[in-house]
């Protein structure tokens, strides 16, 4: 293609056309296809003004998390005034606890919705990456799509990031697409997983880009912790209750489309469905596809695969670049209002899968909050599943911090899935069915097939406590395992004879 009459920029060239108090919409979906060079020059610029004693911070939005190159350069200049949709940085995520950085979490189905709608207020500049680009403005974006194609309609100007490390032939990998907004929208027209519906590229005005960078910079690296023996049996229990569940006629033999979200648990359950041999080869329709996903489209057992963003160790992207033949018509990357369509969802028959920090005997899921108190990353695409799911699922070892906190407890300090959504809990202690069950014989089912069993008899102490009501929770001990570790740093029931006895 080539882009040989648009203006050539430097990145600190195009940092400069961002001023204090701007919003700004950057590319990236986890750290695949994050923009990455204006990021770091804007760092540098807000180092530079605060030097001088000005101020100079911005509004960041994205499409979900990012990486080191943005997030984490421009929390450490201190230069982000607020941030959503969703976050994992430990620099960023300690600001916005000390409440240096006002964060608004949100689902993410709903982003691109709010901002044409001007619930976020301006959007002052898009920073998007990108593969290719054409002098006409047609922006090829690289690994990811997020929220990219409504932050180029909506900016007052695009910056464009052209990465070499993208090759250009993932043209033909992407489905641009941007639903009407209400009253006018009509149905999303993806009827099976592997449907396109919209564009290759995002078209914008060449008026409307101030620039464009080009740039040679790797995605930032992808760190997730291997797997574990824990980590291990909860993808057995998963795979297992899902073949149980086909056997039964629950689920059809031709099995049902699957989303999964990103860590070393999913990547675990994936594993293990992709090996049973009762789980016929299937389809996914998801936000992120990682490692191991790849490694069972290669090997026959993902004929199919609908994303938002490609979040791969640099190995893997290294051979997803090297076959674009094979893998293009396999995968497709959507903007993140498709991929989490509460429409699509529900018409496809989603199977989700998602992971909680903790959740209680009644079901009630806390995805975001450590001790109710302090923000993790967010709820990101969890709920808009979550919600609309055939089947949803919720995954989480049975203890944390090498057993002194208790997965399981008798009423999550933060709820952001409520047990009218949850329907199967799994630890590597087994799996709890809750459909049809009312909550207290949730509450013993949770207790008795997936809390670890040193904690077991505490909970149904806990429980039995819990008298008269519908569902029987007491408000003075509701809490009582958060406030014991709180006290005594552990949730066990006897921390207080260990302390005395140590």
């Amino acid at each position: 293609m080539g882009a040989s009459t648009l203006t050539k920029l430097t990145a600190a060239e195009a940092a400069a056309l961002i001023q204090n108090g701007h919003t700004v919409g950057f590319s990236g979906f986890t750290s695949a296809g994050a923009a990455k060079a204006v990021p770091l020059a804007l760092a540098e610029r807000a180092k530079a003004e605060h030097q001088a004693g000005r101020e100079f911070r911005i509004g960041v939005m994205t499409g979900a998390s990012t990486g080191p190159s943005l997030d984490g350069a421009l929390a450490a200049a201190d230069a982000i005034s607020f941030r959503t949709p969703y976050q994992s940085e430990p620099a960023l995520r300690a600001l916005i606890n000390d409440g240096k950085v006002q964060f608004f979490d949100m689902h993410l189905s709903a982003m691109a919705q709010e901002i044409r709608c001007g619930h976020l207020g301006t959007v002052h500049c898009a920073v998007v990456e990108a593969c290719d680009i054409t002098d006409g403005g047609g922006i090829v974006l690289t690994d990811s799509v997020g929220a990219s194609p409504t932050f180029c309609r909506m900016a007052e100007k695009v910056i464009v990031e052209l990465n070499r490390r993208h090759p250009p032939t993932l043209f033909g990998m992407h489905d641009i697409y941007e639903p009407a907004d209400p009253p006018y929208r009509r149905e999303i027209p993806v009827y099976s997983v592997s449907d396109r519906i919209g564009s290759p590229l995002i078209s914008v005005s060449p008026s409307k880009i101030a620039g464009v960078v080009e740039v040679e910079m790797y995605d930032d690296p992808v760190e997730f912790t291997p797997s574990t023996p824990v980590t291990e049996q909860i993808g057995m229990n998963v795979a297992e209750f899902l073949a149980r569940e086909v056997d039964r006629g629950r689920i059809p033999k031709r099995f049902l489309p699957l989303q999964a979200g990103v860590g070393n648990v999913s990547n675990s359950v994936m594993a293990a469905i992709g090996r049973h041999d009762d789980i016929r080869p299937f389809q996914m329709y998801t936000e992120v596809l990682q490692d191991s996903v790849l490694q069972l489209i290669m090997q026959g057992r993902i004929t199919f695969a609908s994303a938002c963003a490609l979040t791969l160790s640099r190995r893997m992207q290294d051979v997803l670049y090297g076959n674009p033949d094979f893998f293009r018509p396999r995968i497709v990357l959507r903007p993140q209002e498709i991929t989490n369509s509460a429409e699509i969802v529900r018409r496809l028959g989603i199977i989700s899968i998602n992971t909680a920090l903790e959740a209680d005997f009644f079901g009630n899921v806390n995805s975001t909050h450590v001790m109710g108190r302090n923000m993790m990353n967010g709820i990101g695409g969890s709920g808009d599943f979550t919600r609309n799911a055939f089947l949803s699922i919720f995954v989480c070892p049975s203890t944390a911090k090498k057993g002194v906190i208790s997965s399981i407890v008798p009423l999550v300090s933060h709820q952001d899935h409520s047990e009218h959504s949850v329907q199967i809990i799994a630890t590597e202690q087994g799996v709890a069915d809750l459909r049809g069950l009312s909550p207290a014989e949730r509450a013993r089912r949770i207790i008795d097939t997936c809390a670890h069993p040193d904690y077991r008899d505490d909970l149904r102490a806990q429980l039995e406590s819990m008298k008269g009501g519908h569902e029987p929770l007491s408000l003075e001990s509701a809490f009582a395992f958060h406030h014991r570790f709180r006290e005594t740093g552990t949730m066990r029931a006897n921390a207080r004879l260990h302390a005395l006895t140590a």
